[in-house]
């Protein structure tokens, strides 16, 4: 773990000024690793209990900021209640609690109801007869599925659905080995601001491992800690390899706070 990410989480531990802090995590590939059958992926058992711990530690809020949708994100995530869940890459958002989820139902208009029907067909059609990619429905989006294809395949597959998006959907966000086409306009960045001044939050720490989250280190600030997990281009602050080592990462700051 890099020196300087470890000086700018004591930094925030040790400054009662810098509360309510807020912590929010993509999940997937950040918290869970990355795995080919998203129905399997699964916050690492160190991570739930570091997410415990900070959730239970008064001045600070906990928030996941994932593309998935709202309930396949509370299904799989394992956080405690009080965490606030921000899904379909900022199109949804409600917080858990001891009972279920605390939050309003995404409502379409009948227009955009007509369009997410389309999109659907026409996603099904894209990935018709290509091995490897499939289609996943979520309450405001169609996302189509490369993970387990050739890149021969893959790469077509991508391009088709950035066209369909470009001429029925609202929004494309082009992630990891996935194109999603929304019939709302959404992004982690508005979602995490939304939620950072609802809670007056003078410091937000945001991890997170796909070009979507680059969103929400760009709305941040400079006195904010941004931490890319993984490889690639990013424009956030820190950098670790993997999930393990943010939940390490993670781990130090709730052992400071």
């Amino acid at each position: 773990m890099a020196d300087d990410l470890l000086a700018a989480l004591a930094a925030v531990a040790q400054d009662p000024t810098r509360r309510p802090l807020l912590v929010a995590l993509d999940f997937d590939g950040t918290l869970a690793p990355l795995q080919d059958d998203p129905s399997l992926s699964r916050i690492l058992p160190a991570g739930v209990d570091v997410l415990a711990r900070l959730a239970g530690t008064p001045g600070v809020a906990l928030a996941l900021v994932s593309g998935r949708a709202l309930h396949d994100l509370h299904a799989l995530a394992a956080v405690p209640p009080g965490t606030f869940l921000i899904g379909s890459h900022g199109a949804e958002r409600a917080r858990v609690t001891t009972f279920g989820l605390d939050g309003d139902v995404v409502r379409l208009t009948d227009e955009q109801a007509d369009r997410l029907a389309s999109l659907g067909a026409e996603a099904a059609r894209i990935a018709r007869g290509r091995d490897g990619v499939w289609v996943q429905t979520k309450p405001t989006a169609v996302v189509v599925h490369t993970r387990l294809a050739e890149k021969d395949v893959a790469g077509p597959a991508e391009q088709e659905a950035v066209a369909l998006g470009e001429r029925l959907g609202s929004g494309v966000l082009r992630g990891k080995d996935v194109v999603e086409i929304s019939v709302l306009r959404a992004s982690k960045g508005e979602a995490l601001a939304a939620l950072r001044d609802e809670l007056a939050a003078p410091v937000v720490l945001y991890a997170g491992d796909d070009v979507t989250d680059e969103h929400a280190f760009e709305a941040l600030h400079d006195q904010d800690v941004t931490v890319k997990v993984g490889t690639g281009t990013t424009s956030a602050r820190y950098r670790v390899e993997d999930p393990d080592d943010l939940v390490a990462a993670l781990a130090v700051l709730a052992d400071a706070v």
